[in-house]
């Protein structure tokens, strides 16, 4: 697949909330998941390699107490990037409810994405 495939695959699948079948894929084992300066470390921080961004993604879902909604915008293609705004509406165990929006950035190098990063403001 090219980038621009790959792009609107992820979409789809992050729209229909099939974010392991996206890893599956979508991702290289090797892929690499960059958070803002100020939560890059801990548990929901940083990650590296398909492994790592599996735990993350399920210490994310571990958090969530319940989610009102969301939307994974259009893909924007440049080469061998692309990014999507997305937006979430959850509440969070022992934290509230809180409404975000984000620009995901991601990076594919032979058919498969090997870099994404977030940016939102915290």
């Amino acid at each position: 697949m090219n980038t621009q495939q790959i792009a609107d695959r992820l979409v789809e699948l992050c729209r229909a909330g099939n974010f392991e079948q996206a890893y599956d894929e979508l991702f290289a084992e090797d892929a690499e998941n960059i958070e803002m300066p100020t939560t890059a470390e801990g548990p929901l921080g940083n990650a590296k390699g398909l492994d790592a961004i599996r735990r993350k993604g399920a210490a994310w879902e571990e958090g969530i107490e319940e989610m009102h909604g969301g939307s994974v915008g259009e893909p924007i293609v440049a080469g061998n990037w692309f990014a999507l705004p997305m937006s979430m509406d959850v509440t969070f165990k022992g934290r509230g409810r809180m409404a975000m929006d984000e620009l995901c950035v991601y990076q594919v190098r032979d058919g498969r994405i090997v870099r994404e990063q977030f940016f939102y403001d915290t």
